[in-house]
């Protein structure tokens, strides 16, 4: 297991020397994120990018995430161009090391909370979904923008987007996946990296929109579409564990044993008997996953990749970007790695 954390780049209000003093962090999981999506990374960002994080005294292994344009997802006449600027962008990204290129499938909008503080019972503030305040929000009509959202689209322009979607439906969302991987997974395969695509968070359709990375059936028929190592999931127990449908600790051992899964977000939620959930500290205790069974599946099946704390709380008076403080995930970072170096000296016992 390679302990690693993700930093926005030069823009995060976190610096690389804070996030180098965490123990156990080796490794920084990070993007190009000023080029629009479609788009291939130029050369001389993605160099930039591995100086800024070698100089530091970490590693860059991880990239997340190179974006899926909306065309490929809809299957448009022009997705064969966005994708062999994809197919560029993995082949560059390989020559300053790459491994792992995580991404996602998810229809316009990617994770979704209703809302980003919601004071908790210790005075923390966390990434919360609460159904009732989903029915009020409108993503057409209103100012609503969260984090991950792309918001260059006009009004007229998601809301076009979003028909097109419910048009296209599950069925045409699953082909044009499957020409994605066709096309891009071989290409992973010659660069050796390993693709790992994020389940959807929530998993379940929003807004209408169909969404089909979101449980253990779905994950089996996203792997059949390409058998390659090279065509893996990200472990999500944030975006899988928000419903109790899924057995997290069940995805881990049987993903894993495939090894098919090259990188995990690991993270507690709070289910609530509704279906609203909040997200929590890491602790076990705090929420409704036993965080050290889901290592310990990881583990026993011969995990060796890439782990990252994800969303934190945001404590001791932080500001900055939902979910993405230093302090909360440091700890998070620290409680992983204390379990891990628990299951190595007793051998997964």
């Amino acid at each position: 297991m390679k302990m690693s954390f993700r930093w926005y780049g030069k823009q995060d209000s976190i610096s690389l020397e804070h996030i180098r003093q965490i123990p156990n962090m080796k490794n920084i999981v990070s993007a190009v994120y000023d080029v629009p999506p479609g788009e291939a990374w130029p050369e001389e960002s993605i160099q930039e990018l591995y100086r800024d994080i070698t100089a530091a005294g970490l590693e860059f292994k991880v990239v997340e995430s190179v974006p899926v344009h909306e065309d490929i997802k809809l299957g448009l006449q022009n997705r064969d161009t966005y994708i062999d600027n994809y197919i560029d962008t993995i082949a560059r990204l390989s020559k300053i090391g790459i491994e792992v290129i995580c991404y996602n499938f998810m229809p316009v909008f990617d994770w979704t909370r209703t809302q980003l503080d919601k004071q908790l019972e210790d005075g923390s503030t966390a990434l919360v979904y609460y159904k009732e305040q989903l029915k009020k929000m409108d993503p057409v009509y209103s100012d609503l923008s969260l984090p991950g959202w792309d918001t260059s689209y006009t009004r007229e322009e998601l809301q076009a987007l979003i028909s097109k979607y419910t048009e296209l439906g599950e069925a045409g969302l699953w082909s044009n996946l499957e020409y994605f991987l066709n096309r891009v997974i071989p290409a992973a395969e010659e660069h050796g990296i390993k693709m790992a695509i994020h389940p959807d968070d929530p998993p379940w359709s929003i807004f209408g929109l169909p969404r089909i990375i979101t449980n253990e059936a779905n994950l089996d028929r996203f792997l059949n579409l390409y058998d390659s190592e090279a065509n893996g999931i990200t472990l999500c127990s944030g975006s899988l564990g928000c419903t109790s449908d899924n057995d997290m600790v069940k995805l881990a051992a049987k993903y894993t044993s495939l090894n098919r899964v090259p990188f995990a977000h690991l993270r507690n939620i709070k289910i609530h008997e509704n279906g609203d959930f909040e997200e929590s500290a890491h602790i076990s205790s705090y929420g409704s996953l036993d965080m050290a069974a889901i290592l310990q599946a990881l583990y026993k099946n011969g995990f060796t990749g890439y782990i990252r704390p994800d969303h934190g709380r945001m404590i001791w008076g932080e500001t900055g970007k939902p979910g993405y403080g230093l302090y909360d995930r440091a700890i998070g970072s620290t409680y992983l790695s204390g379990i891990w170096e628990m299951l190595e000296k007793s051998g997964g016992k």
